[in-house]
């Protein structure tokens, strides 16, 4: 949790500064996913995998880091070699996309974290946070699932419900948090949208969210493991 919090704040620092630096139009276009962009990098990647004998251009990444977040695109690694600069929407270049990679052991495949997502689970943060030093518990509203809560919006002074645009469906999806404390967006609504669709072989136990990946540039950020219980997405709790 301490690392979403460090990062956001990087994050936010620069997009104050990339505000008062880039021209308007430059700021639009690096709010896009460009499919060129994305199989540039991923050209870069396959390129230098080839020739250092297998191995990938990623930061280093603690042991628990969650999956969609734990291999970031190291582009200092593969800049002037591989690529003459990174894409205009990365983060590194003032965008709001961290690119990523998934399927790492199998078929290391380039995505995108949409980093817009991050205010609402940095703001959620910081009100439990200050909610937990002075009540010492968090203000839980009811049980969604085993180890996973709703929360009391109201009692953290939210007069709306905080929610994050989904990058697959662009609906307002919640938020959600588990009984250690660390925040979550639930995908709930676009995994029961892909469930029905019906073109899947998953069983319960398995992890469904490379449903969301699989024909999507986006990566899931922030999002707990789910399976799939009577043809719905649940939590998948032992993962």
């Amino acid at each position: 949790m301490k690392r979403i919090i460090m990062l956001v704040t990087l994050i936010c620092t620069v997009s104050l500064l990339t505000g008062c630096l880039y021209p308007e139009d430059n700021l639009k276009k690096n709010q896009v996913a460009y499919p060129d962009q994305l199989q540039s990098v991923q050209t870069a990647v396959n390129t230098f995998k080839q020739n250092t004998g297998g191995m990938l251009p990623i930061k280093n990444s603690e042991p628990d880091t969650p999956i969609y977040q734990k291999y970031p695109v190291d582009f200092n690694r593969l800049i002037p070699d591989y690529l003459s600069d990174s894409p205009g929407n990365s983060y590194e270049s003032g965008g709001v996309f961290q690119y990523v990679l998934i399927d790492v052991e199998t078929n290391p495949t380039v995505k995108l974290l949409d980093l817009r997502a991050v205010e609402e689970v940095r703001e959620l943060n910081l009100r439990v946070k200050m909610y937990r030093e002075k009540h010492g518990y968090p203000p839980f509203k009811e049980v969604i699932s085993e180890h996973v809560l709703a929360l009391d919006f109201e009692k953290l002074g939210y007069k709306e419900t905080p929610q994050v645009v989904s990058p697959y469906s662009e609906k307002h999806l919640p938020l959600v948090i588990d009984n250690e404390g660390n925040i979550y967006i639930d995908y709930s609504m676009d995994l029961y949208a892909k469930l029905q669709e019906g073109k899947h072989t998953y069983k319960e136990g398995d992890d469904i969210r490379p449903l969301l990946t699989a024909d999507s540039p986006f990566v899931p950020a922030f999002s707990l493991p789910y399976t799939v219980k009577d043809g719905e997405p649940v939590f998948l709790l032992n993962k």
